[in-house]
């Protein structure tokens, strides 16, 4: 390929883009920063759409009613519902569902994973093959470690259960309805409901 058609491809990028800017702010889209923002033309976009600088939305992408994306954030062939945050330096890879009223935040990455109603990865983050239930609160630095080498598998986490900064989840492996776990947990089995566990491999904390 020669350097003039490889401008001449830019230059023809450039117009698809501005008319895709063009037609999402015709719908009702703001866009903070038109010339900064890479959109595809499959996208579906809801009431009150808000797009900050330095955002790309790939293809098969679905963004419901007052959603608001922040700068950075990459999405691509995922599912946001109503009233959903993203963002800063997030990306939201291919097979995410973002449920109403959920948060993903600044340096979390998700993928093939469903994001429970109010639930929030606010902070460093990898969710990866996982179903996350409402009201979830995962900490700072958690990761579900989903890939043993050869084979990918899922982690299931239940309503309302609070992850302490730094928890690794090894996959295939269930968080319970209310459960905890503290700080740095490594979680290798199975928890059960309402209880916390600690430590490497976490257990069930004593409280005497």
């Amino acid at each position: 390929m020669t350097l003039k058609s490889k401008k001449k491809i830019a230059l023809v990028e450039k117009k698809i883009q501005e008319k895709l800017r063009n037609q999402a702010m015709d719908k009702g889209v703001t866009i903070k920063s038109p010339e900064t923002v890479f959109l595809s033309k499959d996208t579906i976009y809801g009431k009150n759409v808000i797009i900050n600088p330095y955002v790309v939305i790939g293809k098969k992408t679905k963004i419901g009613n007052n959603v608001e994306i922040l700068s950075f954030t990459h999405i691509e062939d995922s599912i946001l519902e109503s009233a959903v945050r993203v963002g800063p330096f997030s990306r939201i890879r291919p097979g995410s569902y973002l449920m109403k009223g959920s948060k993903i935040g600044n340096f979390v990455e998700t993928k093939k994973s469903k994001i429970g109603k109010n639930s929030k990865i606010n902070h460093l983050s990898y969710i990866g093959d996982t179903t996350i239930g409402k009201n979830v609160n995962i900490g700072a630095g958690t990761i579900t470690c989903n890939y043993d080498g050869t084979e990918k598998h899922q982690t299931k986490i239940e309503d309302d259960v609070f992850l302490g900064a730094g928890t690794m989840l090894i996959a295939p492996v269930m968080v319970g309805e209310g459960a905890k776990t503290g700080a740095g947990s490594v979680v290798t089995k199975d928890v059960d409901d309402f209880v916390t566990v600690v430590g490497n491999p976490a257990k069930i904390m004593d409280n005497a």
